[in-house]
């Protein structure tokens, strides 16, 4: 028989998932209904276009979602295998007396807000860039060097915590087999942490494409596709926070619910991958 405190428990964990549950079906509905203006006929076609002219009825906001879509997987192409690294370096890697220093400075930088990463980059990473290469330095290669620092640590984390988890299981295991600190890692604590590694993943990707200071402050906001890492750049979520559109019924108004609505279903399509690599590895 259930004791009554577990069952308690089990009804507030339902409300709240309930309650969960709801309120994003709840945003989804209300990007989907301001944005339905501009999901049909020629307003679909201007939205799905790669020319962002709102004075001449030019709407796209596929220039936005290219930027994005380059800028968050540069950006875990770059910072995953670092925190990878950083974790197994803590974890049997490295020397044990830099681990906790590493660890401690790892957590040390989730408290620094992000305008303050964006804040010093325009006054030290945009001019190295600019002086090494031509432009302006607001590029892709600035925002996406800032954003890998910034996803960093969430990815970090995340790793560290399954290591540990997986760790304090087979540690003994480990030594009875002879196994070395390096030799454990490799042969048990990484291949058995297959799942925290996928969650570290899309919680380190949801972050990065999420993100609306770094690419606002430092990718230079143009509207056009990037085709290099020099090139300006700008993504949804600057896209949406540079855009004032005072008219309620107007296109951009729509269009502005439309980069909402494609960045829900980013999201939903990254923890349905998610939910399909956990039902694989079970």
């Amino acid at each position: 028989m259930t004791p009554p405190t577990n069952r308690l428990a089990e009804r507030l964990l339902f409300c709240a998932t309930a309650v969960s549950a709801v309120t994003v079906l709840a945003i989804f509905g209300f990007l989907l209904w301001f944005s339905l203006p501009v999901f049909h006929g020629e307003a679909l076609a201007s939205l799905l276009s790669w020319q962002w002219r709102p004075l001449r009825g030019e709407f796209g906001i596929l220039p936005m979602l290219a930027g994005s879509l380059c800028l968050s997987v540069s950006a875990m192409l770059l910072a995953y295998p670092l925190a990878l690294g950083i974790c197994c370096f803590v974890h049997g890697a490295g020397p044990v007396r830099a681990a906790r220093p590493l660890v401690i400075a790892v957590r040390f930088m989730t408290s620094v807000p992000t305008v303050v990463y964006g804040l010093v980059s325009v006054f030290l990473l945009v001019p190295l860039i600019r002086n090494a290469f031509s432009g302006s330095g607001f590029s892709w290669l600035a925002a996406g060097l800032v954003l890998a620092v910034l996803i960093i640590p969430t990815i970090v984390l995340v790793i560290d915590g399954q290591f540990r988890q997986v760790q304090s299981g087979l540690g003994l295991t480990g030594v009875a087999l002879g196994l070395a600190p390096i030799q454990q890692l490799l042969r048990l604590t990484v291949p058995l942490s297959a799942r925290g590694l996928g969650v570290a993943a899309a919680l380190g990707f949801g972050r990065a494409i999420g993100d609306t200071l770094i690419p606002l402050m430092l990718a230079g906001n143009a509207a056009r596709p990037p085709h290099s890492l020099l090139d300006p750049m700008r993504t949804l979520t600057s896209h949406i926070a540079l855009v004032v559109a005072t008219d309620s019924q107007s296109l951009v108004y729509g269009s502005l619910f439309a980069c909402g609505v494609v960045l829900f279903l980013i999201s939903l399509l990254v923890n349905l991958a998610l939910r399909g690599l956990r039902a694989g590895h079970d």
